[in-house]
């Protein structure tokens, strides 16, 4: 099939290759534009944008769409079968979506109608949920409303984080999209019940409060694990909280327990297992003891 694939972080690009590998004619990649990142800032191209480049195809990175004539008409000129999308980041107007013969296919993060929006992953982690997946929908001009194609559950265990999950998902994505292409399968309306939302996260929503449970604090560190990541203060500096444990106990909730990285919460403790002080190497919870001690009743806020 004659395609347009629309993507920019990690998650897209096993799709991406998976198409190219199975010989589909794939005539433009569309990409966010480069953008300062990291310390440096210096100006990096997206994931997909060197992964389509490395396999010697067309990008196209503008930096809007939706009352760009001149996109609309390049992009119905490339006289596509289909269009695949995946995390690009930006919002496909009626004339793009309208444009290839077979419409716009979404691969989403989820197991729709749970979870639209932009943070599926983090979302279903913090929700405590027993499974997520990949969702692959023919796209409309709502948000992640579309009609079902494919779908694909992964389990989710108490040591799964959101790198983990992001992971498994994309591989996840990449075979179904490679399916629905395949298959054409009749498009199943979305169910009315259970639908739920994932906000976009920010860096605040990684501020632990001790005075949850240790449960919910656990699932937190591990859905908010590698961005924004989880944070605390310890003697006024900023530590990174890598990985946790929660468990049975209880004390003042932010107070250590028995000199050791275990904190007390609202209900439950936290047992700190790695973690990272500003400007160091991540750290084992032992290794980071022997180089600064923390007396029982230290309070971490």
């Amino acid at each position: 099939m004659r395609l347009a694939f629309m993507g920019s972080p990690d998650f897209a690009v096993p799709a991406l290759r998976t198409l190219h590998a199975a010989g589909h004619d794939i005539a433009a990649v569309y990409t966010q534009p480069p953008r300062p990142a990291g310390r440096g800032q210096a100006v990096r191209k997206s994931p997909v944008q060197l992964a389509a480049e490395a396999l010697g195809l067309p990008v196209r990175s503008p930096a809007r769409l939706r009352h760009d004539a001149s996109e609309h008409a390049a992009f119905a000129a490339l006289e596509l079968d289909a269009a695949v999308v995946a995390a690009y980041g930006l919002i496909l107007p009626a004339a793009m979506l309208a444009a290839p013969r077979h419409g716009c296919l979404n691969i989403h993060a989820s197991l729709l109608p749970r979870w639209r929006g932009a943070g599926p992953i983090q979302a279903a982690i913090l929700a405590g949920d027993h499974e997520s997946g990949v969702t692959v929908m023919q796209m409309d001009a709502g948000l992640d409303t579309g009609a079902m194609l494919l779908h694909e559950a992964t389990a989710i265990t108490f040591e799964t984080t959101a790198s983990m999950l992001h992971d498994t998902l994309a591989e996840i994505g990449g075979r179904l999209i490679a399916r629905a292409l395949n298959e054409a399968p009749v498009p199943t309306p979305q169910p009315e019940t259970g639908v739920t939302y994932a906000p976009k996260l920010t860096r605040e929503d990684g501020r632990l409060d001790w005075t949850l449970d240790a449960e919910t604090l656990g699932r937190r560190v591990r859905a908010l694990n590698p961005w924004p990541g989880t944070t605390t203060s310890l003697g006024g500096e900023m530590l990174k909280v890598l990985a946790a444990i929660p468990e049975a106990g209880g004390g003042i909730p932010g107070e250590t327990l028995d000199a050791t990285l275990t904190v007390a919460c609202g209900s439950g403790v936290l047992r700190l297992v790695r973690v990272q002080a500003a400007g160091r190497a991540p750290l084992d919870a032992v290794a980071f003891l022997r180089g600064r001690p923390v007396p029982a009743g230290t309070r971490l806020g």
